[in-house]
C-alpha cells in the first residue's frame, strides 16, 4: 500500500469515527474467515461497521478526528457504531459463542475512553426501542389512571343528574 493509498484509507476511517458515537478496539486473533464472516454480517445488521487496519494507521484516523487515542497492540478491528448499545451487545454476544473472541480492549464512547468493563456495561443495557417503550408504557399509566378517574366522575355525574330527573319527574307526579 503506497503513501497516498494508506492516507485515503485514514481519512475514510476519520469520517466514519467522526460520525459514530461509539468506537469498540477489539482482537480477533483466534476467528477463522468464517467466524468473521459471520461476526461482520451481525455487525453489518445492526447498521454497524467492522474495519480491520493497521494499528498505526487506526491510531492515526482516531487522532485526527479530534479523539486521543490508547496504543494499540497486536491485530485490532475496530468497530464504528452511531449505535453504541448495539455494537456492544453484538460484540459480547459474539465473544460469548465464540471462546471470548473477539475480545474488546477499549474503546471511545462519545469523546471519551472506556475499558472493557464499560463496554460490557453498555451491552447490558436495554436497546434504545426498549428503552422508548418502557418510557411510553411509564408515561400512559399516569395518563390512564387520570381518564378512568375522569371517566368515574363523568358516570356519578351523569347518576346524579339521573337520580336528579327520577326526583323531579316523582314530584311532577304527585303534585297532578
Amino acid at each position: 500500500m503506497n503513501r497516498t493509498e494508506k492516507e485515503q484509507l485514514v481519512s475514510e476511517l476519520k469520517e466514519k469515527i467522526g460520525a459514530a458515537t461509539a468506537l469498540y478496539y477489539t482482537d480477533f486473533t483466534g476467528l477463522n474467515v468464517k467466524r468473521m464472516t459471520d461476526l461482520r454480517r451481525r455487525l453489518r445488521k445492526a447498521n454497524v461497521e467492522y474495519v480491520v487496519i493497521k494499528n498505526t494507521l487506526a491510531l492515526r484516523a482516531v487522532n485526527e478526528s479530534g479523539l486521543v487515542g490508547e496504543r494499540l497492540k497486536g491485530p485490532t478491528g475496530l468497530v464504528v457504531a452511531k449505535d453504541a448499545v448495539a455494537a456492544a451487545k453484538v460484540i459480547t454476544d459474539f465473544a460469548k459463542e465464540n471462546d471470548k473472541r473477539p475480545a474488546v480492549k477499549g474503546g471511545m464512547f462519545e469523546g471519551k475512553a472506556i475499558d472493557t468493563a464499560q463496554v460490557t456495561k453498555l451491552a447490558s443495557m436495554p436497546s434504545r426501542e426498549q428503552m422508548l417503550a418502557e418510557l411510553g408504557a411509564g408515561l400512559q399509566s399516569p395518563m390512564a389512571a387520570f381518564v378512568g378517574a375522569m371517566n368515574g366522575l363523568l358516570y356519578m355525574f351523569a347518576g346524579a343528574l339521573e337520580g336528579l330527573r327520577t326526583q323531579r319527574e316523582g314530584a311532577a307526579g304527585g303534585n297532578a
